[in-house]
């Protein structure tokens, strides 16, 4: 699957030159085994279509990278690995729904009032997630562009400089939050937690098998993990907030997602960015572009 809107991306060129070297390498073609998901008549798209590859798929151009997942780019890899994609845009489109109700029970904004109260419409806190499911183990990576790339701006839509931003990062409870949790507790008080709790513990051994001798199940040390690390940083006086679901599926996933991209778009709106462009990342690309353009031109100079 090779996605790229623009279809000139140069990460998603350079792997697929990597791929289709090593295709080659063993004999191999590589358009019968190879799909597009693009922009409509972008580079990517044409090369497909000239080469006649497998299928090509495609995403409006006002449809940004990270807030594409309930695209074809999200959609076709999560079917590729047995994910009911219906259930998952059903539980989006009941979160949609909500975050559409009165301003006292839309739960994206109240998320958002709370990011926005916690950094004082700075930014000032880092957001830290904390997913308590082996499930959830790349969410908080994921929030970290959604969020970073939409928040981080410099300026207004007013054209003010105002260095906005939202620091994102985080890890799977509780296994893998040990790497940061000693400074949450007793560092720097510059962040809040957003613990995200599920009900069910899922099913299988982890669930039914008693692992010490008072009956306790791995499932229940997760959910005392969850609560004890919130007992212990609301002692030391961090904030934290608590997203409860009753199990993790397609369907909460979903929801999830659709939360915080809804949350994103109200937070953005409450400190007057806008939150789906990103010319920092641009002006990147073209630094590095010019970059690779005077090493290419001083190596041929001295050759």
């Amino acid at each position: 699957i090779v996605i790229s809107k623009s279809g000139g991306t140069p990460e998603t060129q350079n792997a697929l030159a990597v791929v289709q070297a090593a295709l080659s390498a063993a004999d191999l073609a590589l358009a019968p085994r190879a799909v597009s998901i693009s922009c409509f008549e972008s580079a990517l798209d044409k090369r497909a279509s000239i080469e006649q590859w497998t299928e090509r798929f495609w995403m409006e151009d006002w449809v940004g990278g990270r807030t594409s997942l309930f695209s074809a780019v999200g959609l076709l890899p999560a079917a590729l690995q047995g994910a009911c994609v219906d259930t998952l845009l059903a539980g989006a489109r009941e979160m949609d729904h909500a975050t559409r109700s009165a301003v006292q029970k839309n739960p994206a904004l109240e998320l958002a009032h709370a990011w926005y109260t916690l950094g004082s419409g700075k930014g000032e806190r880092a957001m830290v997630v904390l997913p308590y499911r082996d499930q959830l183990v790349l969410f908080s990576r994921y929030l970290q562009q959604l969020v970073m790339e939409s928040l981080g701006k410099c300026h207004n839509r007013d054209g003010e400089v105002v260095h906005q931003g939202l620091a994102v990062y985080g890890n799977k409870g509780s296994t893998d939050q040990h790497a940061f949790v000693q400074q949450l507790r007793d560092g720097r008080n510059d962040f809040f937690v957003v613990f995200i709790e599920s009900l069910d513990d899922g099913s299988g051994l982890a669930s039914s098998v008693a692992v010490d001798q008072g009956g306790h199940t791995a499932g229940d040390y997760l959910q005392g993990f969850l609560y004890g690390t919130r007992e212990a940083l609301t002692e030391a006086q961090r904030p934290s907030i608590t997203i409860t679901v009753p199990t993790i599926d397609e369907k909460i996933l979903g929801a999830l997602i659709a939360l915080f991209e809804r949350a994103v778009g109200f937070y953005a709106e409450m400190i007057n960015i806008n939150a789906y462009h990103q010319p920092g990342v641009e002006e990147e690309r073209k630094l590095t572009l010019l970059d690779l353009t005077i090493r290419s031109e001083a190596f041929h100079r001295f050759l």
